[in-house]
């Protein structure tokens, strides 16, 4: 195994037209592979961004047309993919469960990431833990627990090109999800995101950077960008950071591929002469 390879993150403005983000992702996962990365990262939701009913409406089982689609493109592009997230849709036992318990809610789904192998089989699949909940009024309005079932298990996966740990946007603001990725011994952590443009202005950068430099790992933050319908903004500016907390690329506000060269000697260079995940005290 190399300790050197390239890795990308794509930037997308996905919205509620699946199919057409969808071919969107295909050709920008193709253009990262021409560019010869070895490991690409989509946006949370790639495959459809907009008000959640409609998400919801539109959720995929597992295995799923999009998700069918995203194996046959790792497995013809030899590549690790990270299809970023879809909304999975829930099983009728979890909502019938919800409803026993007097709880009047909309049907739901799950939030999840997964991950293929250059062969095309699906190694690993993350349910996001930490659900959007925010009201900044006049500015943005999100409900996500009322139409996501949270995750509650923490997953990295050891691949051919490094250990991975898998994290999605709202996560960023919990430090503790992170520090069991480091436990696990992450040496990159994947980060697809639609952090919206109101949080992100603030906060994106300064999270990405944050999580990198406390775990000692890279990571790759990739963001949706522009408006996807109503008052949903994101931010972009999707970044691939190294774990002295560099941002090694950046994109703009856009649509976008970026591309860096993940070096593990670096990390374990500065893991070995600043070894502060040693030096942790649970007291």
């Amino acid at each position: 195994m190399s300790d050197r390879f390239l890795a990308a993150a794509v930037q997308m403005n996905s919205r509620l037209d699946k199919e057409a983000n969808v071919a969107t992702a295909v050709r920008l996962v193709e253009e990262a592979h021409r560019q010869g990365a070895q490991l690409v990262v989509l946006p949370e939701m790639f495959n459809m961004l907009g008000p959640f009913p409609d998400v919801i409406a539109a959720a995929e089982p597992i295995p799923g047309p999009t998700s069918k689609l995203m194996a046959e493109l790792a497995r013809r592009l030899e590549i690790t993919l990270l299809a970023g997230s879809i909304c999975e849709a829930a099983t009728a036992a979890t909502n019938d469960a919800e409803s026993a318990q007097g709880n009047v809610i909309p049907p739901r789904g799950s939030n999840t990431s997964l991950l293929f192998l250059p062969d095309g089989s699906l190694a690993a699949r993350y349910r996001k833990v930490h659900l959007f909940n925010v009201d900044l009024p006049g500015r943005v309005e999100i409900e996500e627990s009322r139409y996501i079932t949270a995750g509650d298990k923490i997953v990295s996966y050891e691949t051919s090109l490094a250990r991975l740990g898998l994290s999605i946007c709202y996560d960023l603001r919990f430090p503790e999800l992170y520090r069991r990725l480091a436990d696990e011994d992450a040496e990159l952590i994947l980060t697809p995101a639609a952090f919206t443009r109101t949080t992100g202005q603030a906060h994106w950068e300064l999270l990405l950077r944050a999580r990198a430099v406390e775990n000692q790992a890279y990571l790759i933050g990739a963001n949706q960008c522009g408006s996807h319908g109503g008052n949903l903004e994101s931010y972009g500016h999707s970044m691939i950071i190294d774990p002295w907390g560099e941002v090694l690329a950046s994109a703009s506000d856009e649509e976008a591929v970026i591309t860096a060269e993940i070096d593990l000697s670096r990390l374990r260079e500065i893991r070995a002469q600043l070894p502060a995940l040693r030096h942790r005290r649970n007291i």
